[in-house]
């Protein structure tokens, strides 16, 4: 995807921002009243600071606490990584703030990742930037935070239904961008399946919900054949394609809901010698690796080492007294073998967080 693409996405999303929640409420855009960002008229960071300028520094120090699903992913090990630069960065600016970003022990701890959480609102944290394993764990450690008066930022991926902000991409347009590329790819004709993540994580459920929405009002001629959960697990992802392999000897394609699974279904792929493309979810360094030998197809990066700064400067935002959107998109973009060597600040247009004097 060229940079012209990523400018244009976030023009789009930009204008579908109508007005804006206010942070703390639970306004929904789903009809039956749960809570689904993807529904929601969400603006971009550009947009946050074109409406409300520098990052005022708050006054005195502030404790940060972010908590992520586990740091054997290298995808939450890098949004550990753009956390502590943000703080670094917030620090240089002369912001007092500590930075502390912990984990779960791995994606089934689910009361673990709790007590984390419960343990930093009791150490009285200053705001907390939440990744939940699934849409319900971490609901009972938000209310406590809440009711002590500690703002909460649900980060991507799992939802938090009670979390008054939620900063992350759109996670049905990661799989109506590998749908489209995907269908351009095999000119709109052929067999394809999909790997999803976790049944219960809200990421899985869209990004497969977008991937087969585009492919039925885009490419009808493209046939989901086979779907089938792997649990963020790559060598049960590579079980599964070797076994869709053999049973769908026409198979063109194989979504995979992120870069872990689609890494194990490559190795599938190498050793049943067809042709079959592979595209996954996250844009891990494995993946960018992968896809410089033409191994992996391609994969949809929404660039976690900025997510966090964004995240980390709405929280800061926050604390400041700005009241923000319930809704605040990060970006996202395809990354294949044209655009694998180019920077990711350059593909997205970064800019660094700037504060008040």
């Amino acid at each position: 995807m060229k940079k012209a693409s990523i400018l244009l996405l976030a023009l789009l999303l930009a204008v579908s921002f109508s007005v804006f929640a206010k942070g703390g409420t639970d306004g929904s855009g789903s009809q039956d009243g749960e809570f689904n960002p993807d529904n929601e008229a969400g603006i971009m960071i550009e947009d946050i600071r074109a409406q409300f300028g520098d990052v005022p520094k708050p006054s005195g120090s502030v404790t940060v606490g972010a908590v992520a699903k586990q740091f054997q992913n290298e995808y939450w090990r890098t949004l550990r990584e753009g956390y502590m630069e943000g703080a670094k960065q917030a620090q240089a600016a002369g912001v007092s703030v500590t930075m502390d970003v912990q984990a779960a022990l791995d994606e089934n701890d689910e009361q673990g990742q709790l007590a984390i959480v419960n343990n930093m609102v009791n150490k009285k944290y200053s705001i907390l930037l939440l990744s939940p394993i699934s849409d319900g764990n971490l609901v009972p450690g938000v209310e406590n935070a809440l009711s002590k008066n500690v703002p909460v930022i649900n980060v991507n991926d799992g939802l938090i239904k009670n979390a008054p902000n939620f900063v992350g991409p759109k996670a049905d347009q990661n799989g109506e961008l590998a749908a489209d590329w995907i269908g351009k790819k095999l000119n709109g004709q052929g067999e394809v399946a999909i790997v999803i993540g976790m049944p219960k994580a809200f990421a899985a459920r869209q990004r497969t919900q977008g991937f087969e929405n585009w492919m039925t009002d885009h490419y009808p001629g493209i046939k989901v054949v086979a779907k089938q959960n792997a649990d963020w697990d790559r060598n049960r992802a590579r079980e599964l394609a070797s076994t869709w392999i053999k049973n769908f000897p026409n198979l063109k394609a194989i979504f995979c809901n992120n870069d872990g699974m689609a890494l194990g279904v490559v190795e599938a792929v190498r050793e049943s010698g067809k042709d079959i493309l592979v595209v996954g979810v996250d844009g891990i360094g494995e993946a960018y690796d992968s896809i410089r030998k033409g191994h992996l197809d391609a994969t949809i990066d929404s660039f976690p080492y900025y997510k966090a700064q964004i995240a980390l400067e709405c929280g800061l935002r926050i604390l400041g007294g700005q009241t923000l959107p319930r809704v605040i998109w990060t970006p996202q973009a395809l990354i294949d073998s044209t655009n694998v060597n180019t920077p990711a600040a350059e593909i997205i247009g970064w800019q660094p967080t700037k504060f008040t004097n």
